[in-house]
């Protein structure tokens, strides 16, 4: 589950082809004028000889992708997103039907109202942008786990009066113990801002000097006690847990929930940075989550108009097919019907790692390079299931978020295990018809994609599976709605898996992302063997989650620019 947390050290429609959102479009391109809706009329250039250039071309319209291209447009270069499927924004996107407008990825979110040095990366780029999004605010969602039910509010002191009712005592003194220890250390993980940093060292300029007092002030701030312990920031967090003797079974496998809801991974595998600046996040004073009011694609709206207000491209319906690599250099791509776009500066690629090697000559590659991207463990895939149904027939009480954890003793990465529930209508009715809910549920990245390779989406046994898998997404809802639920009675049902996944998504194997355990690997940086191309995303660093690939695109939008543009930047959003 992708978190809209901050942190740093996480069904396409038959629209038109080969459409244009932009104010001026590249030749051999049709022309989209648009506001970022679906439904904007369109209006087709003559095509002309001359071939269609950049400064720079980014490669997927993920979140990723989006915040570099619109930082590229921001620093007034000419910069063209190339999206392969009718919609932008990735895992990030809406879609709608029968007027039902689903989410298909992140719902849970807090951060975008921040402002300044320790906003979340995602609001810095849409600051930069002159971009917001409303959103309405919430601080509890539905926990169903062996113990119990209940409705489990963040901040200081509600978790503490769960953990009495639904634990023990001790259960309360550990987590006291926990917070007592992680909260000094925020101040060093929330000290660098993400829109500071960059590919080069330049950093020493944007980054180290211009906030070496706020450094410095975190780490008085710490204490000695925070002062000794950043270091672990780097590390992963169950060192922290077993460095403080927590042994508390409920303690050790809520946190264990967190982090895999964060970056896909348990405590042993997460930054101690990402926790940290989590339980920063969650258990201060007056905080709370957020969610946009028109749902995810709202996120992709304010950034595609952002991107499209400095002048920048997004051209939907262009499936690159190939990065093409000429005298050693990236200079452009190939698109599935064989147009050629030339890039002046760079090629950006969103994809994953996997999919951007299979873009590229492999006799261009080193050896090394191939085959770390070979031999890097990937998360497994997910089984989503989207509803739209009548209000009236569940509970009155119904909240937009469920967590359902069936066996602690499997472990919170094991397949069939959890399950996630966004019900985003209760907070914003009108991502649905009147009187009517949207739901998605998914089992978050722990599906096996083993079991469906191979599979004819068309046949009777892929059907089988598809309905045999998602029957623990069904319980789960049925079990968060109430008694009055019928899924017989629902207008619009969707089951989509790991090949599906893959196939809208174009996620090497459906994957979630890298697995890349903290201490044990680090997410690679964003330049590559091939002079000239860059990757963003969530493989590369800071890693898996919607702050997180916010901030790589970021970091490579500034890597191709100068110090100077870079600082201006920042000044200008006061950073």
């Amino acid at each position: 589950m992708e978190l809209g947390l901050p942190l740093f050290p996480g069904i396409k429609f038959p629209t038109p082809r080969n459409t244009v959102l932009a104010r001026s479009s590249p030749n051999n391109l049709p022309q989209f004028s648009s506001n970022a809706s679906s439904s904007t009329s369109i209006s087709v250039k003559p095509p002309t000889k001359t071939v269609p250039e950049a400064d720079v071309v980014v490669i997927g319209s993920g979140i990723g992708g989006l915040c570099c291209a619109g930082l590229l447009a921001r620093y007034n270069q000419d910069v063209l997103v190339l999206e392969s499927h009718d919609l932008p924004g990735g895992a990030a996107h809406s879609f709608e039907i029968k007027g039902y407008k689903f989410d298909s990825g992140p719902s849970l979110f807090s951060g975008f109202q921040s402002r300044g040095p320790q906003a979340n990366p995602l609001a810095q780029v849409l600051d930069a942008l002159g971009e917001s999004i409303p959103c309405a605010k919430y601080d509890s969602w539905m926990v169903y786990i062996p113990e119990a039910e209940f409705l489990s509010r963040i901040g200081p002191t509600e978790f503490l009066k769960d953990l009495e009712k639904y634990a023990s005592q001790n259960a309360v003194q550990e987590w006291k113990k926990l917070l007592e220890a992680i909260l000094p250390l925020s101040a060093a993980a929330m000290a660098l801002p993400p829109l500071s940093i960059r590919g080069d060292l330049g950093v020493i300029s944007t980054a180290a000097a211009r906030y070496a007092p706020s450094l410095l002030k975190s780490f008085v701030e710490m204490g000695p006690q925070g002062a000794f312990g950043a270091p672990k920031l780097l590390r992963p967090f169950s060192e922290i847990m077993d460095s403080l003797e927590l042994r508390d079974p409920f303690i050790r496998n809520w946190v264990d929930l967190l982090a895999f809801l964060l970056a896909g991974v348990k405590s042993n595998g997460i930054l101690s940075a990402e926790m940290v600046y989590m339980f920063a996040e969650w258990y201060k004073p007056g905080c709370t989550l957020e969610y946009p009011l028109n749902g995810s694609g709202a996120i992709i709206e304010a950034l595609v108009r952002g991107i499209q207000k400095f002048g920048g491209r997004i051209s939907l319906g262009s499936h690159v097919e190939k990065i093409i690599v000429e005298n050693g250099k990236a200079t452009g791509v190939k698109l599935k019907g064989g147009q050629f776009i030339r890039a002046k500066m760079a090629v950006v690629s969103n994809a994953s790692m996997w999919d951007t090697l299979n873009l590229l000559p492999k006799d261009q590659l080193p050896k090394s390079y191939v085959d770390r991207v070979k031999t890097t463990p990937q998360c497994e895939s997910f089984m989503h299931l989207h509803l739209g149904f009548d209000a009236e027939d569940v509970r009155e009480d119904l909240g937009i978020h469920h967590i359902v954890v069936n066996e602690w003793e499997r472990g919170v990465d094991a397949d069939q295990n959890v399950v996630l529930i966004s019900v985003p209508s209760v907070l914003s009715p009108n991502l649905a018809p009147p009187g009517k809910h949207v739901l998605h549920a998914y089992t978050p990245g722990t599906e096996p994609f083993e079991l469906w390779e191979g599979l004819d989406r068309r046949s009777a046994e892929y059907k089988k599976l598809k309905a045999e898998r998602s029957e623990v997404m069904w319980k789960a809802v049925e079990r968060a709605l109430g008694s009055g639920f019928n899924r017989d009675k629902c207008e619009v049902k969707l089951v989509g898996t790991p090949l599906t996944h893959q196939r809208f998504l174009r996620r090497n194997r459906g994957t979630y992302g890298p697995a890349i355990q903290a201490g044990q690997g680090t997410f690679p940086g964003h330049s590559t063997p091939i002079p000239q191309l860059y990757c963003c995303g969530d493989s590369t660093f800071p890693g898996i989650g919607v702050p997180a690939v916010a901030a790589s695109g970021a970091i490579v939008a500034n890597s191709l620019v100068s110090v100077s543009q870079h600082s201006q930047l920042l000044d200008a959003i006061g950073i």
